[in-house]
């Protein structure tokens, strides 16, 4: 049941002086921050900011060097995540931690399920549910108790984290990028939750790269950069510009840098094209669309529209119904991204930790894995060779490693995205293609890939790039297609780009 707690003067939390070493890196410099009771705080900053170094400290994940942590204006020591959920302290991670061979009230009252017949300790089944059922309830939650986890997406996995979070009497809710995998309507779903858990009295800190959600649900924002405390703003001076600002040291604006002049004037419009495409998600839908040497083609459209698995059809990766598709007027044939690869088009997917990267290799082994035979002699890998082309690619894009050996999952995301485009950058693309190329990454770092984008466009390379955030559409292409159920609905030119005019088109609507 959610907490019923008094108001008074003390913030729930304090965090004074935090502190962590690591061998040759602070990543917590005296950081403070506090929490009043039924507060929303959202931590933001870059990725190596401090804030999940922060966070496992408050969830006892890690131990600080110094510093002092206070709940109600008392000391505590917290050394174990169970003795923060004591404390009334709940993580809900990025990563969703449910278990889906089980059903609903069984992942909410993990470890905690209500017994009968004494010393047997029998889990008592109807309790169970009938407790699960009134905290659904009571959350507004569309769920039922008894419906397998497995059956569940991702948006309703998270909200059954929440339930569980909540169940535990938990007072301080800390969130880590919890719509990173949701659709819109999802989001909006979870925001009213989060509003509804400070309605009750339950505190939240929040962080999150979508600062939109920052803007809309945020009583405060803390920032943090380079392991330290940057400033805060209250909620009446929280808006993107000075959120950036604070975070990176330079204003929004900055982050799009738009072609020098008009790829199609420039550049044959018919340089590649793709024909009446038509995937296995959508068999009686086709699409066709160009894209000019030097243009770089937004794809917007809500989740669902048949986006990624264009990309993936065009790449060879799913196998295409239909479609035509030629370069330089020359039609090829794409069967297998081995086919895509040889014609120097490139994909750069949605889930670069599943699809993009063995995260289990080091970044050299990562960049070389395309192009092997280009390192090899007689069918022997050249390990001097790849080094030097990895130590190469990581200073040309700037990826912070401490060495091309660094395995690919100790880097950020940030950083993980830029080894994934590393690996093509030196093969001379003709076409990249980018799905969600800055999901879950920093505002730095999103300046970064974007400049990137550019340039690649600037050399004459054809690019598509896919996304679900409005502001990035807009402000990285030259021009922008439209998607609803695996059609192209219309075409905006860049004097007709705003997010009404892409809404109206994504919803389906005739361009």
């Amino acid at each position: 049941m959610v907490s019923e707690i008094v108001e008074n003067t003390t913030p729930i939390l304090e965090l004074t002086g935090i502190s962590k070493r690591y061998p040759g890196v602070i990543a917590l410099n005296d950081v403070s921050l506090s929490v009043d009771t039924g507060e929303i705080v959202a931590l933001i900053g870059e990725n190596g900011a401090g804030k999940s170094t922060l966070m496992k400290i408050l969830g006892g994940a890690i131990s600080r060097d110094s510093g002092t942590i206070t709940i109600e204006g008392k000391p505590v020591e917290i050394s174990s995540p169970r003795e923060a959920t004591a404390l009334g302290i709940e993580f809900i991670h990025q990563e969703l931690s449910v278990l889906d061979n089980l059903d609903v009230a069984a992942n909410i009252f993990l470890r905690r399920e209500p017994t009968r017949g004494g010393p047997l300790k029998l889990i008592d089944r109807r309790r169970l549910y009938s407790e699960a059922d009134a905290l659904l309830k009571k959350l507004g939650l569309d769920l039922k108790s008894q419906t397998p986890l497995g059956r569940l997406s991702i948006a309703q996995q998270q909200l059954v984290e929440i339930a569980r979070a909540v169940s535990t009497g938990a007072r301080i809710v800390i969130m880590d990028e919890p719509t990173s995998s949701l659709s819109l309507t999802e989001t909006r779903t979870l925001l009213e939750i989060i509003k509804d858990l400070k309605a009750h009295h339950v505190s939240i800190i929040y962080i999150s790269h979508r600062l939109h959600e920052v803007e809309e649900i945020a009583d405060r924002a803390v920032v943090l950069r380079d392991g330290r405390n940057a400033g805060s703003l209250q909620r009446s001076e929280i808006n993107r510009d000075r959120m950036v600002r604070m975070m990176v040291g330079r204003d929004l604006k900055e982050l799009f840098t738009t072609s020098k002049r008009i790829p199609a004037e420039n550049g044959n419009r018919t340089w590649f094209t793709v024909d009446r495409l038509r995937t296995q998600r959508y068999p009686n839908q086709s699409l066709s669309f160009s894209v000019a040497r030097g243009e770089v083609l937004g794809i917007a459209g809500l989740v669902g529209s048949g986006r990624s698995e264009m990309a993936r059809t065009i790449f060879g990766v799913d196998e295409a119904v239909e479609a035509k598709v030629t370069l330089n007027g020359k039609a090829i044939d794409f069967t297998d991204p081995r086919d895509a690869i040889n014609h120097g088009v490139y994909l750069v997917p949605e889930d670069r930790r599943g699809c993009g990267l063995v995260v289990d290799f080091n970044v050299r082994e990562n960049i070389s894995l395309p192009h092997l035979e280009t390192y090899s002699s007689a069918k022997i890998i050249n390990s001097r060779k790849e080094t030097k082309a990895a130590i190469a690619a990581c200073k040309s894009i700037n990826i912070k490693t401490p060495s091309p050996e660094m395995r690919a999952a100790n880097l950020s995301g940030g950083n993980q995205q830029k080894v994934v485009l590393a690996r093509w950058l030196s093969f001379s693309p003709k076409v990249m293609i980018f799905d969600e190329p800055t999901r879950g990454i920093d505002v730095g770092a999103k300046a970064e890939i974007y400049a990137l984008i550019r340039k690649l466009a600037d050399d004459g390379v054809s690019v598509i790039v896919i996304s679900s955030e409005m502001e990035e559409v807009l402000g990285i292409s030259d021009r922008i297609a439209v998607m609803h159920e695996g059609r192209i609905t219309g075409f905006l030119n860049r004097d007709q780009f705003s997010e009404e005019a892409v809404m109206h088109l994504a919803t389906g609507a005739a361009g």
